[in-house]
Protein backbone atom coordinates (compact mmCIF):
# COMPACT_ATOMS: atom_id res chain seq x y z
CA UNK A 1 0.00 0.00 0.00
CA UNK A 2 2.94 2.35 -0.66
CA UNK A 3 2.83 5.25 -3.10
CA UNK A 4 0.80 8.44 -3.28
CA UNK A 5 -0.94 9.61 -0.11
CA UNK A 6 -4.69 10.15 -0.41
CA UNK A 7 -7.58 11.51 1.69
CA UNK A 8 -8.63 8.92 4.27
CA UNK A 9 -5.10 7.51 4.61
CA UNK A 10 -3.63 7.30 8.09
CA UNK A 11 -0.14 8.79 8.08
CA UNK A 12 2.65 9.24 10.56
CA UNK A 13 4.30 12.64 10.90
CA UNK A 14 7.83 12.30 12.34
CA UNK A 15 9.62 15.51 13.34
CA UNK A 16 13.34 16.23 13.55
CA UNK A 17 13.47 14.95 17.15
CA UNK A 18 11.79 11.65 16.27
CA UNK A 19 8.41 12.50 17.79
CA UNK A 20 5.54 10.71 16.06
CA UNK A 21 2.02 11.87 15.34
CA UNK A 22 -0.68 9.62 13.84
CA UNK A 23 -3.10 11.56 11.63
CA UNK A 24 -5.92 10.72 9.20
CA UNK A 25 -5.65 12.86 6.07
CA UNK A 26 -8.67 14.89 4.92
CA UNK A 27 -9.06 17.68 2.39
CA UNK A 28 -9.08 21.12 3.96
CA UNK A 29 -7.86 20.02 7.41
CA UNK A 30 -4.64 20.85 9.24
CA UNK A 31 -2.19 18.97 11.46
CA UNK A 32 -1.35 21.14 14.50
CA UNK A 33 1.55 21.22 16.95
CA UNK A 34 3.35 24.01 18.84
CA UNK A 35 5.53 24.31 15.72
CA UNK A 36 2.58 25.53 13.64
CA UNK A 37 0.03 23.84 11.39
CA UNK A 38 0.65 21.70 8.32
CA UNK A 39 -2.24 21.76 5.82
CA UNK A 40 -3.29 18.23 4.88
CA UNK A 41 -3.55 19.48 1.30
CA UNK A 42 0.25 19.93 1.35
CA UNK A 43 0.56 16.19 2.05
CA UNK A 44 -2.23 14.74 -0.11
CA UNK A 45 -0.92 13.74 -3.52
CA UNK A 46 2.69 13.44 -2.38
CA UNK A 47 4.70 10.23 -2.14
CA UNK A 48 5.15 8.36 1.13
CA UNK A 49 8.41 9.44 2.76
CA UNK A 50 8.14 13.04 1.53
CA UNK A 51 9.29 15.99 3.64
CA UNK A 52 6.75 18.67 4.47
CA UNK A 53 7.00 21.85 6.53
CA UNK A 54 4.70 23.65 8.91
CA UNK A 55 3.87 27.32 8.38
CA UNK A 56 6.66 28.08 10.90
CA UNK A 57 9.20 26.01 8.98
CA UNK A 58 9.25 22.86 11.14
CA UNK A 59 10.17 19.80 9.08
CA UNK A 60 8.35 16.47 9.09
CA UNK A 61 8.68 13.24 7.17
CA UNK A 62 5.34 11.64 6.35
CA UNK A 63 4.94 7.85 6.19
CA UNK A 64 2.15 5.32 6.26
CA UNK A 65 2.22 3.80 9.77
CA UNK A 66 3.35 0.26 10.46
CA UNK A 67 1.23 -2.04 12.59
CA UNK A 68 3.57 -1.29 15.50
CA UNK A 69 3.02 2.45 15.07
CA UNK A 70 -0.75 1.98 15.08
CA UNK A 71 -0.74 -0.27 18.15
CA UNK A 72 1.14 2.29 20.22
CA UNK A 73 -0.95 5.27 19.03
CA UNK A 74 -4.47 3.92 18.51
CA UNK A 75 -7.46 4.59 20.79
CA UNK A 76 -7.51 2.02 23.56
CA UNK A 77 -9.85 0.85 26.25
CA UNK A 78 -7.35 -1.57 27.79
CA UNK A 79 -3.58 -1.90 27.95
CA UNK A 80 -2.34 -3.21 24.62
CA UNK A 81 0.14 -6.00 24.01
CA UNK A 82 3.36 -4.29 22.90
CA UNK A 83 4.75 -4.83 19.39
CA UNK A 84 7.76 -6.68 20.82
CA UNK A 85 5.38 -9.30 22.24
CA UNK A 86 3.02 -9.34 19.25
CA UNK A 87 5.82 -10.49 16.96
CA UNK A 88 6.83 -13.23 19.38
CA UNK A 89 3.22 -14.43 19.73
CA UNK A 90 2.88 -14.77 15.96
CA UNK A 91 6.00 -16.93 15.88
CA UNK A 92 5.28 -18.99 19.01
CA UNK A 93 1.73 -19.57 17.80
CA UNK A 94 2.95 -20.33 14.27
CA UNK A 95 0.18 -18.20 12.78
CA UNK A 96 -0.35 -18.87 9.07
CA UNK A 97 -2.79 -17.72 6.35
CA UNK A 98 -6.12 -19.49 6.83
CA UNK A 99 -5.42 -20.55 10.43
CA UNK A 100 -8.53 -20.84 12.62
CA UNK A 101 -7.63 -18.92 15.76
CA UNK A 102 -9.57 -18.42 18.99
CA UNK A 103 -8.68 -15.25 20.91
CA UNK A 104 -9.83 -13.97 24.30
CA UNK A 105 -9.89 -11.19 25.64
CA UNK A 106 -9.71 -8.76 22.80
CA UNK A 107 -8.83 -5.61 24.75
CA UNK A 108 -8.16 -2.85 22.22
CA UNK A 109 -7.64 -5.23 19.29
CA UNK A 110 -3.84 -5.10 18.94
CA UNK A 111 -3.37 -8.86 18.82
CA UNK A 112 -6.45 -9.24 16.61
CA UNK A 113 -4.93 -6.86 14.05
CA UNK A 114 -1.66 -8.80 14.02
CA UNK A 115 -3.48 -12.12 13.55
CA UNK A 116 -5.74 -10.82 10.79
CA UNK A 117 -2.85 -9.21 8.94
CA UNK A 118 -1.06 -12.59 9.05
CA UNK A 119 -4.07 -14.08 7.23
CA UNK A 120 -5.78 -15.91 10.10
CA UNK A 121 -9.52 -16.12 10.74
CA UNK A 122 -10.27 -15.07 14.31
CA UNK A 123 -13.06 -16.19 16.64
CA UNK A 124 -12.93 -13.67 19.49
CA UNK A 125 -14.60 -13.64 22.90
CA UNK A 126 -14.62 -10.45 24.99
CA UNK A 127 -16.51 -10.03 28.26
CA UNK A 128 -16.79 -6.23 28.14
CA UNK A 129 -18.97 -4.66 25.46
CA UNK A 130 -16.93 -1.42 25.40
CA UNK A 131 -13.67 -3.32 24.81
CA UNK A 132 -15.32 -5.39 22.07
CA UNK A 133 -16.58 -2.27 20.29
CA UNK A 134 -13.15 -0.63 20.56
CA UNK A 135 -11.39 -3.70 19.19
CA UNK A 136 -13.72 -3.91 16.18
CA UNK A 137 -13.36 -0.18 15.55
CA UNK A 138 -9.56 -0.36 15.61
CA UNK A 139 -9.51 -3.41 13.35
CA UNK A 140 -11.84 -1.73 10.85
CA UNK A 141 -9.80 1.47 10.90
CA UNK A 142 -6.48 -0.25 10.30
CA UNK A 143 -7.26 -3.44 8.38
CA UNK A 144 -10.52 -2.68 6.56
CA UNK A 145 -13.53 -4.72 5.50
CA UNK A 146 -11.57 -7.77 4.35
CA UNK A 147 -10.21 -8.27 7.85
CA UNK A 148 -13.60 -7.68 9.46
CA UNK A 149 -15.03 -10.49 7.33
CA UNK A 150 -12.56 -12.84 9.07
CA UNK A 151 -13.22 -11.38 12.54
CA UNK A 152 -16.08 -13.21 14.28
CA UNK A 153 -16.48 -11.59 17.71
CA UNK A 154 -18.87 -12.28 20.60
CA UNK A 155 -19.58 -10.69 23.97
CA UNK A 156 -18.93 -13.87 25.92
CA UNK A 157 -16.96 -15.29 28.84
CA UNK A 158 -14.28 -17.73 27.68
CA UNK A 159 -14.16 -19.22 31.18
CA UNK A 160 -17.57 -20.76 30.45
CA UNK A 161 -16.49 -22.56 27.29
CA UNK A 162 -15.53 -22.30 23.59
CA UNK A 163 -18.20 -23.06 21.01
CA UNK A 164 -15.86 -24.35 18.31
CA UNK A 165 -13.90 -27.48 17.45
CA UNK A 166 -10.96 -28.25 15.21
CA UNK A 167 -9.25 -24.95 15.96
CA UNK A 168 -5.62 -24.50 14.97
CA UNK A 169 -4.63 -22.05 17.71
CA UNK A 170 -5.90 -20.63 21.01
CA UNK A 171 -4.48 -17.28 22.21
CA UNK A 172 -5.33 -15.95 25.65
CA UNK A 173 -4.83 -12.57 27.32
CA UNK A 174 -6.87 -13.12 30.48
CA UNK A 175 -6.35 -12.80 34.24
CA UNK A 176 -6.96 -16.56 34.78
CA UNK A 177 -6.10 -18.35 31.52
CA UNK A 178 -5.96 -21.71 33.31
CA UNK A 179 -9.76 -21.62 33.49
CA UNK A 180 -9.85 -21.79 29.67
CA UNK A 181 -7.30 -24.60 29.32
CA UNK A 182 -9.81 -27.51 29.61
CA UNK A 183 -12.06 -25.80 27.05
CA UNK A 184 -9.07 -25.23 24.76
CA UNK A 185 -8.19 -28.93 24.95
CA UNK A 186 -11.64 -29.74 23.60
CA UNK A 187 -11.64 -27.02 20.95
CA UNK A 188 -8.15 -27.51 19.47
CA UNK A 189 -7.22 -30.10 16.88
CA UNK A 190 -4.44 -32.51 17.97
CA UNK A 191 -1.11 -30.70 17.66
CA UNK A 192 -2.82 -27.33 18.06
CA UNK A 193 -0.97 -24.58 19.89
CA UNK A 194 -2.05 -22.54 22.91
CA UNK A 195 -0.29 -19.26 23.71
CA UNK A 196 -1.08 -17.22 26.83
CA UNK A 197 0.11 -13.72 27.79
CA UNK A 198 0.31 -13.22 31.56
CA UNK A 199 1.89 -10.33 33.50
CA UNK A 200 2.87 -12.22 36.67
CA UNK A 201 4.91 -15.34 37.35
CA UNK A 202 2.27 -16.57 39.82
CA UNK A 203 -0.15 -16.78 36.89
CA UNK A 204 2.46 -18.70 34.91
CA UNK A 205 2.84 -21.40 37.57
CA UNK A 206 -0.90 -22.02 37.82
CA UNK A 207 -1.22 -22.02 34.02
CA UNK A 208 1.62 -24.52 33.56
CA UNK A 209 -0.01 -26.93 36.04
CA UNK A 210 -3.31 -26.68 34.15
CA UNK A 211 -1.64 -27.29 30.79
CA UNK A 212 0.05 -30.44 32.06
CA UNK A 213 -3.20 -31.76 33.53
CA UNK A 214 -5.10 -31.14 30.28
CA UNK A 215 -2.71 -33.02 28.00
CA UNK A 216 -0.58 -30.18 26.66
CA UNK A 217 3.11 -30.95 26.11
CA UNK A 218 6.40 -29.21 25.16
CA UNK A 219 5.39 -26.18 27.21
CA UNK A 220 7.75 -23.21 27.46
CA UNK A 221 7.57 -19.80 29.17
CA UNK A 222 9.64 -16.80 28.14
CA UNK A 223 9.67 -13.02 28.09
CA UNK A 224 10.86 -10.57 25.43
CA UNK A 225 13.14 -7.64 26.32
CA UNK A 226 13.71 -4.87 23.79
CA UNK A 227 16.78 -2.60 24.04
CA UNK A 228 17.57 -0.11 21.30
CA UNK A 229 21.04 1.27 20.57
CA UNK A 230 22.23 4.82 20.04
CA UNK A 231 24.29 4.88 16.85
CA UNK A 232 25.80 8.27 16.03
CA UNK A 233 29.41 8.04 14.91
CA UNK A 234 31.67 7.78 16.81
CA UNK A 235 29.32 7.17 19.79
CA UNK A 236 27.73 3.72 19.81
CA UNK A 237 26.07 2.58 23.03
CA UNK A 238 22.89 1.01 24.39
CA UNK A 239 20.02 3.41 24.96
CA UNK A 240 19.45 4.32 28.59
CA UNK A 241 15.80 3.26 28.40
CA UNK A 242 14.52 -0.11 27.27
CA UNK A 243 11.22 -1.97 27.05
CA UNK A 244 11.69 -4.47 29.82
CA UNK A 245 9.17 -6.83 31.37
CA UNK A 246 5.64 -6.48 30.03
CA UNK A 247 4.39 -10.05 30.28
CA UNK A 248 5.30 -13.73 30.15
CA UNK A 249 4.52 -15.75 27.02
CA UNK A 250 3.64 -19.40 27.65
CA UNK A 251 3.05 -21.79 24.75
CA UNK A 252 2.30 -25.49 24.53
CA UNK A 253 0.91 -28.08 22.09
CA UNK A 254 -2.04 -30.41 22.52
CA UNK A 255 -1.10 -34.10 22.43
CA UNK A 256 -3.21 -36.53 20.37
CA UNK A 257 -3.79 -38.89 23.29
Amino acid sequence: MSGVLRPGDEVLFIDARGRRYLVELANGKEFHTHAGPVPHDDVIGRSEGSEVRSVKGARYRVWRPTLGDVVLSMPRGAQVIYPKDLGAILMLGDIFPGARVFESGLGSGALSMALLRAGASVLGYELRADFLARARSNVARFAGDDALARYDTHERDAYEGIDATGLDRVLLDLPEPWQVVPHAAGALAPGGILVAYTPSVVQVVTLRDALESAGFLVAETLEVLHRSWHVEHPAVRPMHRMQGHTGFLTHARLAAD
